[in-house]
């Protein structure tokens, strides 16, 4: 199974390997908050961009540990690349440019980024 997702305008489109996820990260960081993220992390392996590499700019901010992802046209942050804990690379998946995830259904784990 996979799932797809993309940018408001569709230029940046990607596919991840697996179910969609029924849960999500709501984090309270002044980043998150602002954009109204709701995350989902899977294995950088299980990501592909699909199109819009060319579209896409990155911002990093607090420990430059997310590169978050950026359509320069429209301005959604679709995804995000970073490194778990465990020191593997992952991808942050923003569930709401997520068309096939039901976003009422979530059930969201609260992250204190706000403390961090």
């Amino acid at each position: 199974m996979s799932f797809e997702g993309s940018c408001h305008c569709g230029a940046v489109t990607f596919t991840v390997e697996g179910d969609v996820p029924t849960t999500a990260i709501s984090c309270n960081c002044s980043h998150c908050r602002r954009k109204g993220l709701l995350l989902s992390f899977a294995p950088r392996s299980s990501f592909t961009l699909n199109s819009g590499e060319e579209a896409l700019d990155a911002y990093l901010f607090n420990k430059h540990k997310i590169e978050h992802q950026f359509c320069r046209t429209c301005g959604t942050e679709p995804f995000a690349y970073g490194v778990s804990p465990d020191g593997s690379e992952t991808s942050a998946i923003n569930l709401r440019c997520v068309p096939s995830a039901d976003l009422d259904a979530l059930e969201l784990h609260r992250f204190d980024g706000a403390r961090l």
